[in-house]
């Protein structure tokens, strides 16, 4: 289920905003950086067609960790791009992981410091 990652952390963002009161910006943050990320992947997708130059890997990693990877979950999906190649993937999961643990240790720390 390639969803799942997506629902899953649509929980953990919700209960991370009830617990600890995240402003708006941060899912903004998510928001456009999802966007941009997803763009990129269909930018890369079309160069991949027509044999022109590609994004680097490590652009598209580098889009994920810093907030983008719900976008590019989504373009993996829709565009079906990056989504046969093994050695890429598990790259990407893992900068999914370090991306939400990232997350929860910021939000925490954001959290904390508003509370005093």
């Amino acid at each position: 289920m390639p969803y799942l990652p997506l629902l899953l952390f649509a929980f953990l963002y919700a209960a991370a905003t009830w617990q600890w009161q995240l402003p708006l910006a941060v899912g903004g943050a998510y928001l456009a950086m999802s966007l941009s990320c997803f763009v990129a992947y269909a930018i890369d997708k079309s160069a991949a067609r027509k044999g022109n130059w590609r994004t680097p890997e490590s652009t598209l990693l580098l889009l994920g960790l810093v907030g983008g990877w719900p976008g590019a979950v989504l373009a993996q999906q829709w565009l079906r791009h990056k989504t046969s190649k093994t050695s890429f993937q598990w790259k990407f999961y893992l900068t999914v992981v370090l991306n939400i643990v990232l997350f929860l240790y910021l939000a925490r720390q954001l959290g904390n410091s508003e509370m005093y």
